[in-house]
């Protein structure tokens, strides 16, 4: 028996050792692309999604979060921070929680990959009712008309604006500037349309209206022109 089982591994020994050579060679190549798994951690950003109707999110949390992903090598390579990103649900948020969990269901990740760990594990973000007010509008005049001549009236079109945000942030005291209007050197009325400018960041226009439109009536100054040309006696 002993010598049955020498004999078979003695003979075609090149060719049985060319084909060892050969398996290991296969396995090599394929195998660790597709059996070897690795990990890796991503900086991936913080999507908030369904945030409850008439509330506002007053402190934004953190913008992004580092994600911990295992996966094989060949599809590790394919995950980057351009293809994931973390989805934070406010379905059921409330104006009395201000900690969210966040937790591995919140990354969607293809086949064949699984995410360890989300780091941090949880945000703070606090919630406020949405609130309106009505604002007015202040148009925003800068430079000199051309010499002889002076500002007769100033008019403008919408007056009042509203305004929505974080009951926080919205002030009825406030009032909604317009972009700079750039009178100078003008010897003649002219009408501008200028954007609006909100007092605060977190505030946004009700109406689609986001511009003002402004009409500066201009004309002779007639005792600037007197004292320039006084008459002769």
């Amino acid at each position: 028996m002993n010598r049955d089982l020498k004999r078979f591994f003695v003979r075609n020994k090149r060719e049985k050792l060319i084909s060892i050579v050969l398996a290991l060679a296969l396995w090599l190549v394929l195998v660790p692309q597709d059996k070897i798994v690795s990990e890796k951690t991503l900086t991936v950003p913080l999507e908030v999604r369904n945030i409850p109707e008439n509330l506002e999110i007053v402190d934004r949390p953190l913008a992004t979060v580092d994600v911990t992903v295992r996966a094989p090598n060949r599809l590790l390579n394919q995950i980057t921070p351009s293809t994931l990103s973390a989805r934070l649900d406010l379905e059921k948020a409330t104006l009395y929680q201000q900690e969210y969990p966040l937790n591995k269901t919140m990354i969607s990740l293809p086949p064949g990959a699984e995410v360890i760990d989300v780091r941090p594990n949880k945000v703070i973000l606090k919630l406020e009712e949405t609130k309106e007010a009505s604002l007015n509008v202040h148009p925003s005049i800068r430079g000199r008309v051309a010499p002889g001549y002076r500002i007769a009236k100033i008019e403008f079109e919408p007056r009042q604006v509203v305004v929505c945000g974080p009951e926080s942030k919205v002030r009825a005291r406030d009032s909604v500037s317009t972009a700079p209007v750039d009178i100078t050197g003008l010897d003649r009325s002219a009408v501008f349309d200028v954007d609006l400018i909100l007092p605060r960041p977190e505030l946004r226009l009700v109406s689609a209206q986001t511009t003002v439109r402004v009409s500066i009536a201009i004309e002779e100054d007639k005792d600037e022109a007197g004292e320039a040309n006084p008459r002769k006696k």
